[in-house]
């Protein structure tokens, strides 16, 4: 039974709590309760929790070895309704919304908190105030009406209560840690920055380095810096926009090996170099703070610490603690398989409906076995790659898969005309920088003329940004939803998530637990995909390897 309580933390270690019935309404007397964490330890049966914000309560009861179920996080609904009512970026705090039922001023949210690198004191500070009681009731109570107004009131509660989930595995993830070897870390930088000069300044490796491409140009240029390298190019009859990687490459010049070197070397150094493994490593575990929902589509970013762009070779300080294992598992190709499921095309439904390579399928089905055409195709039609030969892809695809083509098409239109999108569960894209308002989400302006008008230069790439948006979003749900299938499963183990990124998730356990966790990782991506899309033929495999080092999973899986 889902029974709900709601709960504020007072002044002090207390807490104010009562339970809930229909419509968010209390169904019994208001507690005072002197200890928040035995306020909660004490009531075992309670189905999910209701709260202002999940960092503002979870981390001290996750200190205190208390998790709970399930909860509803009204700080993280509150944004996913402001977006349908077409008030995207309007504040998002519990204080704000019961301003706006109350028709007040509206406070602005707090400024974002800085992260304490490698601390645990964040955890442990709420980010604002808890707001009393009889507001977290009001505002909730509010909400819950404001599902009901939506387009398909059953997807956004789904949504609501995966991104409360999100937050409490984001707690946990933070709060357990991924387990780092930080001599392994040390050995790494030592082998590719070679020794570490006093006073801070380059290491070997890079600075020899920054000596080679000077050489290269004939005289003193900085690879660190951009604008330094264009004017050397200049200088050399060679025009260049960016000192981008794909651009380097196609320059016949023999600055160009030891410059790519560098800046792959130079982003190792700055961004997970010795300053970062001493500032966010502590008692063998790196504990960033993660932020769900965190980019526009839904998926997730970090409050610093770069958890979410570990180079592979620092991935080898990644290790399992003795006796235990890292299960790595990657969802096999996801959006594409999400399209499938949100466009309904029964075609390509019925490819997306196998464990195997979905490229190679596709290609057997329209590109006479081209699989490599196949693969440009598909993500040419989710990521706007429409000119040229992708042009030609997409013509194909659009024969065989109508309604797939179909629903990134109509995004993007919509983007390119100043309209707002959804996600299958109704998370609302942003609308154009510099459309116009009209109170009501997804009806565009029109100009003078008649035409409608996004309100941007460039209306094209904001078309490209909704076409992906729609399916981007809609993965990042069905991620979520996996997250919170797979921690009720390991839930009974000891096995622990610690990372996830996108379509990656990690699971830190005990070797015994290894295969449990296997199948509860492919269950998980299962339901997910049934609570999400319903009952389609689309299925949602994952490539799992299980190893004792992070760096290691590629290639175990092949």
């Amino acid at each position: 039974m889902d029974e709900r309580w709601a709960v504020t933390a007072t002044e002090g270690d207390g807490a104010r709590l009562v339970p809930l019935g229909p419509g968010g309404l209390p169904a019994g007397p208001v507690l005072d309760e002197p200890d928040l964490v035995e306020a909660v330890r004490s009531r075992p049966h309670v189905g999910r929790w209701v709260w202002r914000a999940t960092a503002g309560v979870y981390p001290r009861l996750l200190a205190a070895g208390v998790r709970v179920a399930r909860c509803y996080d009204v700080e993280s609904a509150e944004p996913l309704l402001l977006g349908h009512e077409g008030r995207l970026g309007e504040p998002r705090s519990a204080a704000a919304a019961l301003a706006r039922l109350h028709h007040a001023p509206v406070p602005p949210d707090p400024p974002a908190r800085a992260a304490v690198p490698g601390a645990q004191s964040s955890l442990f500070e709420p980010q604002q105030t808890d707001v009393p009681l009889e507001a977290l009731l009001e505002v909730y109570a509010g909400q819950q009406r404001r599902h009901d107004a939506t387009a398909h009131p059953g997807r956004m509660r789904l949504l609501t209560a995966a991104e409360s989930a999100g937050m409490l595995v984001a707690a946990e993830m933070q709060r357990a840690g991924l387990p780092w070897r930080a001599d392994v870390h040390r050995e790494v930088l030592r082998e590719l920055l070679g020794e570490r000069y006093a006073g801070g300044g380059e290491p070997r490796r890079l600075a020899e380095l920054a000596d080679e491409v000077s050489a290269a140009f004939g005289h003193r240029v900085r690879p660190d810096l951009p604008a330094d390298v264009v004017r050397a190019f200049a200088r050399a009859g060679i025009r260049i926009r960016s000192t981008r990687r794909w651009e380097l490459q196609e320059i016949d010049h023999p600055a160009v090996e030891p410059l790519i070197r560098y800046k792959q070397l130079y982003r190792i150094w700055t961004a997970h170099g010795w300053s970062w493994l001493q500032d966010w490593v502590r008692d063998g575990r790196f504990r960033p703070e993660y932020q769900p929902g965190g980019a526009a589509s839904g998926r997730w970013t970090t409050n610093g610490g770069g958890a979410l762009q570990i180079p592979k070779v620092i991935r080898r300080a990644v290790v399992a603690d003795e006796g235990w294992r890292l299960v790595v598992a990657d969802a096999d190709q996801m959006e594409p398989r999400v399209l499938a499921a949100i466009s309904r095309d029964p075609g390509l439904m019925e490819v997306a409906g196998h464990d195997g390579d979905l490229y190679t399928a596709l290609s057997d089905r329209a590109f006479s076995g081209d699989r490599a055409h196949a693969k440009l195709a598909l993500l040419g039609a989710v990521y706007g790659q429409t000119s040229g030969d992708g042009l030609k892809n997409l013509a194909a695809l659009r024969r065989r898969f109508p309604l797939a083509v179909a629903c990134v098409d109509d995004a993007a239109r919509a983007g390119e005309e100043g309209r707002v999108v959804r996600t299958w569960l109704g998370r609302t894209s942003p609308r154009a920088p510099g459309a116009e308002e009209d109170g009501e989400a997804g009806i565009p302006q029109e100009g003078e003329d008649g035409t409608a008008r996004a309100g941007t230069s460039d209306a094209r790439a904001w078309g490209r940004f909704t076409r992906n948006f729609v399916v981007q979003g809609s993965a990042a749900e069905w991620a979520l939803l996996m997250l919170a299938a797979l921690r009720s499963s390991l839930s009974a183990l000891r096995a622990e998530l610690v990372f996830f990124q996108h379509d990656e998730v990690v699971v830190h356990c005990p070797a015994a637990e290894a295969d449990a966790v296997v199948r509860a990782i492919r269950e998980a991506g299962d339901l997910a995909g049934r609570l999400a899309f319903g009952e389609t033929p689309v299925r949602f495999p994952f490539t799992v390897a299980v190893v004792d080092c992070y760096a290691d999973a590629k290639d175990e899986a092949g």
